[in-house]
């Protein structure tokens, strides 16, 4: 007995010897936002300076990116974001804590601002009149997009409004980056939004809500035009989708758009808006949902023209049309997929005015995305997002299909270790939950894998981006969530285990928010397949939940929300069934989750006497980018020894 004992640690010790220190992972994006004026001369990046300080923004000439940046950090500020506007513009997005505790759902402790600053000049224009907390009458303002036929202006939304109380509606502007002076192009009206401009400057589409029909609309307008046309009604009531993609041609009625039109998935369709008629049905794919459009990189002198369109089922991929300027933009994606090392998802993100100077991202499994200036024909490295990983080091992502009890399909995307199988195993389903979710990199999954676990992450019914039916059915004929939704990820688990991947006495489950809610469940589930389950931020008690919004919902909202939350499992009616070992981890600070569940849930746990371990990350709000060093470090390293030490009887 001694020897195996002697033997399984020293196996154990294997397993793990191999990792990256947890600092390397809890550490944030050693840089980010790499961005290109317009004429190409400068490049500017965030980056961050320690592992502990908000990030600066520094700024290079392009043609020598070895020489001294200039930097731009906030005093009291955090830079968040950054995009050119000009030659000598950039736009910049402060972040400040503006109060201790939340004032409600969807009302965190943080506020933003917006400034422009000219490199030139080194001067700041403030965008905005607000001072953090403040509750009188001020404005924001926001980049609607840059205007490639000229130089000096921008188009920007100015919005004003009181703190708790009114506002008006949003009106929009041409912008004087020199001047600072602004010229109305459009007065905003309350029962249109989302209006989306040209690169002329020309509003081209919005939406809009009937609410004595309780439908809603989509206008369009040409060039020119002083009033908005109605294109498309769809009931509130109604899970169909629309929406435009290109504008027609001079002259015609046809357009470009995404819609179901009566099926079951989002396919490609020409529709006349003039007659208000679906024409054919170019393109569909029979497994999922198109994803988008896809436009041609150079948005200066070909803006907004379609090439393509994108589906996201393994990974992102473009189907480009037969035209000249697909098949040059297609060509160009070739040759960058040829020469990017371990390239993955990589494409063009930003481009100067002329096409001579470019940034080029790539982003994979391999690679947590790293960035790469193409200027005159010559590519040079400029960074990666975590240079301390390596290739070789990181994990392969499979995407797989199988089914569930019911015979529905389930597609999965599996993170696989180094090492030989059969693997213990992390579930690891994507919080929502009627959210799509495309694995590319996951920092997550990845560390994980670096502990020796495969990870699988679900698509579950109520994942969107595989059609109406698999979205609805967790919910329309009665909330599935603690049935048959948990039953697509247990099945998985099942499907890897008879498939000799998977260790089947080494199972846990790992989520956050919604996916924290499915670990709770699985710790009560009677027919156990889980040694133990890491909760994160999890909905605990699905009426509390609910009521946070439940006045604000109305047509399918109100449908999924109420049937879902209303007729599904609640965690904290079955704490007395939990029969595996907890480790909760919540936010002090979460503004979409409040931190009363994880409380309650808690006192439940202790009341029933049962073995669990509860961390409070002081601070963090509900969201990734809220989640600082020191909140991953703790949490990380948590983690991994609660899945060594405390998972089962001898660890995971």
């Amino acid at each position: 007995m001694k020897k195996f004992l002697f033997l399984f640690v020293l196996l154990t010790n294997q397993l793990f010897s191999n990792i990256y220190p947890i600092d390397n992972w809890a550490v944030d994006d050693a840089m980010s936002g790499v961005d290109i004026s317009n004429d190409g001369k400068y490049i500017s990046f965030m980056q961050k300076l320690s592992k502990e300080s908000d990030p600066v923004l520094k700024i290079f000439k392009s043609d020598d990116l070895s020489a001294d940046p200039y930097i731009l950090g906030g005093e009291t500020l955090e830079i968040i974001q950054s995009s050119w506007v000009g030659n000598e513009s950039i736009v910049v997005v402060f972040r400040g804590k503006a109060r201790d505790q939340i004032e409600g759902f969807n009302r965190g402790i943080y506020e933003y601002r917006v400034a422009l600053f000219n490199m030139e000049t080194k001067d700041f224009k403030k965008l905005d009149d607000r001072g953090l907390g403040t509750t009188g009458a001020s404005f924001s303002i926001g980049l609607q997009g840059i205007l490639p036929n000229e130089d000096d202006y921008v188009l920007i939304s100015y919005r004003e409004f009181r703190r708790n109380s009114s506002f008006k509606p949003t009106r929009y502007y041409k912008y004087n980056l020199k001047t600072g002076k602004k010229s109305l192009v459009l007065k905003g009206r309350e029962n249109i939004y989302g209006v989306v401009f040209d690169t002329n400057g020309n509003p081209r589409e919005a939406g809009g809500f009937d609410i004595s029909s309780g439908e809603f609309i989509d206008y369009y307008r040409d060039p020119g035009d002083k009033s908005w046309r109605e294109i498309y009604r769809s009931s509130e009531n109604s899970f169909e989708s629309f929406s435009l993609i290109s504008y027609p041609e001079e002259g015609s009625s046809v357009a470009f758009v995404l819609a179901t039109n009566g099926q079951d998935k989002r396919a490609l369709w020409t529709y006349d808006i003039d007659k208000k008629v679906f024409l054919e049905k170019i393109y569909e794919d029979k497994e999922a949902d198109l994803s988008g459009g896809v436009y041609h990189y150079d948005s200066f002198n070909h803006p907004g023209e379609l090439i393509g369109i994108r589906t996201s089922k393994a990974k992102p991929k473009n189907i480009y049309f037969g035209s000249a300027l697909a098949n040059q933009a297609k060509a160009a994606q070739e040759q960058i997929a040829g020469v990017i090392p371990n390239s993955y998802l990589s494409y063009i993100s930003a481009i100067s005015k002329d096409s001579s100077s470019m940034v080029i991202y790539n982003v994979g499994p391999k690679d947590p995305g790293s960035y790469y200036l193409l200027k005159n024909g010559e590519i040079k490295f400029i960074g990666s997002k975590r240079p301390s990983f390596k290739p070789e080091d990181l994990a392969d992502v499979k995407y797989l299909k199988y089914k569930s009890r019911d015979g529905r399909t389930i597609p999965a995307y599996v993170t696989v270790p180094k090492g030989k199988g059969p693997y213990p195993l992390i579930v690891m389903p994507h919080g929502g939950p009627f959210v799509s979710e495309t694995v590319v990199w996951d920092t997550w999954s990845q560390l994980l894998a670096s502990f020796g676990y495969m990870v699988i992450q679900p698509q579950y019914r109520g994942s969107t981006g595989y059609g109406i039916d698999h979205y609805t059915s967790a919910f329309v004929d009665g909330g599935e969530g603690g049935y048959k939704m948990q039953d697509d990820k247990d099945d998985g688990v099942r499907f890897l285990i008879d498939s000799g991947l998977v260790d089947k006495d080494r199972v846990a489950m790992f989520g956050w928010s919604y996916g924290g809610y499915a670990a709770l469940v699985a710790a009560s589930r009677e027919d156990q397949l889980y040694q133990c389950v890491v909760s994160g931020a999890p909905v605990a008690k699905n009426t509390m939940q609910l009521n946070y919004y439940r006045t604000q919902l109305r047509g399918t909202g109100k449908l999924s929300q109420e049937k879902y939350w209303l007729e599904s499992i609640s965690p904290i009616n079955e704490v007395e069934k939990v029969n595996v070992p907890i480790l909760l981890i919540h936010g002090a600070q979460d503004q979409r989750v409040p931190i009363t569940h994880a409380l309650e849930y808690v006192d439940k746990l202790k009341e029933f006497d049962k073995e669990h371990k509860y961390i409070q990350l002081e601070g963090a709000d509900h969201f990734s980018n809220t989640l600082f060093y020191n909140h991953k470090k703790l949490f990380f390293t948590e983690m991994r020894d609660f899945l060594q030490n405390d998972c089962g009887p001898d660890g995971l």
